[in-house]
């Protein structure tokens, strides 16, 4: 099929291409591309994937969003099988079922087998490559000096940093700007980012929130001089890959969780910029029969607020919690969501009126802090959706009462992330106490990458030791290696782009 894309906020009919979407990452008008239209599929279809390799589902479920004309099927098989062959499972994506001991309907979905163990890997291995074979297919037989260039830049509240870094490093025409808050990032997160050699790739230390640094980042792409000189390309949770290349595991991890016997299947997120579990909304709404999909937030709580309000509002202060990554005050990719139910519940279909309404939205978010949608609206978000709120204290437990409570493996490990979403998952259980429903928890990263709080919840059992169980020996070389990284004094766009500027001169890239 022939399939095109449109910006959340137009309220014109332009769609364009797969190619752009990627490589422009953030539409002009400041909203985010969604595909014209969300395949079906048929029960038969998705009984006959259920038997698939990770690598053979991504495959038939990226050929629905990316036209053959694009990106010739060989090719998109042949970008897949680069991707995920870092992974340090042959699942890429494993379901560790019945761990948490006494749950034995709760399983957790382990996405941190990349190589920055984290969840990001699953897209950002993929993007790294899309961007390559984008610009290797613009660039054949031209000259140095006519070679296209992307210049990749991002923020990043901790993983999705390292994880961008090692998806585009060493990647021929192409550099990688990593902004990230000074101070509010794990040591392991910020050894990953800045212990990585490769020339096309720096790290910027902003003195300022994880916010600060996405507003930056979006001044940057709404800054038509700069963009048009720099081709400057997006990898945050916006960018439209990363939400596709997020789909392929929710289809695997349904097949194994069903495997033994047909049941309902619940998916809980830990949700911070709501890309991951929007990967799941468009699963289930191309035809995957899941029942719900649970949004876990940390203190910093606006998905839970607008769910039991209505009320989208950032808040004046962003809280510092034990689940750093969820640390946001707005959850970008939010908007694709708004989008639908906009166009569904007020726009009668109509897709033209769903921009309009949802860029009305933003500017009121932006000029006074805050919009109210409708009831209608929050009834139907419902019809997808639930939602929870964990407090750092509940996070602690949930590792601690793991740990102790496991019984495949003994003494299983959350990182506090993955604790929020099985502490909400737990909940969830006992609300519904339904023996027929499976818990899929997404587990979003390796314990290792958040050692403080970790050990805060773990030290006081006898035993127990970080270094020998947790800390992976690849982790534990990053501290001996040297570091390279700029500081940013204070979190203002025109100092980050004389930076960008300056490094590119370095690098050849100019």
């Amino acid at each position: 099929m022939s399939q095109s894309y449109r910006s959340t906020r137009s309220s014109a009919k332009e769609t364009q291409s797969f190619e752009k979407t990627i490589i422009q990452g953030l539409a002009s008008d400041g909203g985010l591309f969604i595909p014209s239209e969300i395949p079906q599929l048929s029960p038969e279809t998705i009984q006959q994937w259920s038997h698939l390799s990770f690598q053979d589902l991504a495959l038939e479920i990226m050929k629905l969003y990316i036209s053959s004309e694009e990106i010739p099927e060989a090719d998109l098989k042949g970008l897949i099988q680069r991707s995920y062959s870092t992974f340090r499972s042959a699942d890429v994506t494993p379901l560790a079922k019945n761990v948490t001991g006494g749950d034995e309907n709760l399983n957790v979905l382990e996405l941190f087998h990349g190589p920055t163990y984290a969840f990001k890997d699953v897209a950002l291995q993929f993007v790294g490559n899309l961007f390559e074979y984008f610009l290797q297919r613009a660039n054949k037989d031209l000259p140095q000096e006519q070679r296209k260039k992307i210049t990749v830049v991002g923020a990043t509240s901790g993983d999705t940093g390292s994880a961008a870094i090692y998806g585009m490093r060493g990647k021929k025409d192409v550099s990688v700007f990593i902004l990230y808050p000074t101070g509010r990032i794990s040591p392991i997160q910020e050894e990953q980012m800045t212990t990585v050699p490769d020339k096309n790739v720096q790290t910027l230390s902003v003195k300022g929130t994880f916010d600060n640094c996405q507003d930056i980042v979006k001044a940057i792409f709404g800054d038509v001089e700069f963009n048009k000189k720099h081709n400057v390309g997006a990898v945050n949770s916006i960018n439209w890959a990363r939400i596709l290349a997020q789909m392929t595991y929710y289809f695997y991890a349904y097949f194994q969780a069903v495997k033994a016997s047909p049941s309902k299947v619940k998916f809980v997120v830990p949700s911070g910029n709501f890309g991951d579990i929007l990967a799941g909304y468009y699963a289930k709404k191309m035809g995957l029969p899941v029942e719900k999909l649970v949004i876990a937030t940390n203190a910093n709580d606006i998905l839970d607020r607008f769910m039991k309000s209505g009320v989208y509002e950032r808040s004046d202060d962003v809280a510092s919690t034990l689940s750093p990554a969820m640390d946001i005050l707005v959850s970008s990719n939010f908007e694709r969501l708004l989008w639908y139910l906009a166009r569904d519940v007020l726009a009668s279909g109509d897709d033209q009126r769903a921009g309009e309404i949802v860029n009305n939205w933003f500017i009121q978010l932006k000029t006074e802090g805050k919009f109210v949608a409708d009831d209608a609206v929050v009834r139907e978000a419902f019809v997808d959706f639930d939602s929870e709120r964990v407090s750092d204290l509940e996070t602690k437990e949930t590792i601690k009462e793991t740990y102790v409570t496991s019984q495949n493996p003994k003494n299983y490990i959350l990182d506090p992330h993955t604790a929020v979403g099985v502490c909400a998952t737990k909940r969830q259980i006992a609300k519904d106490n339904d023996k027929s429903v499976q818990y899929v928890s997404l587990s979003t990263a390796h314990p290792a990458k958040f050692a403080d709080a970790v050990n805060d919840a773990l030290s006081e059992f006898d035993g127990y030791s970080f270094e020998k169980d947790v800390l992976p020996e690849e982790l534990k070389k990053l501290s001996t290696l040297e570091k390279k990284l700029k500081f940013i004094e204070r979190a203002d766009v025109e100092l980050v782009k004389a930076a960008i500027e300056e490094e590119l001169a370095k690098m050849g890239l100019l």
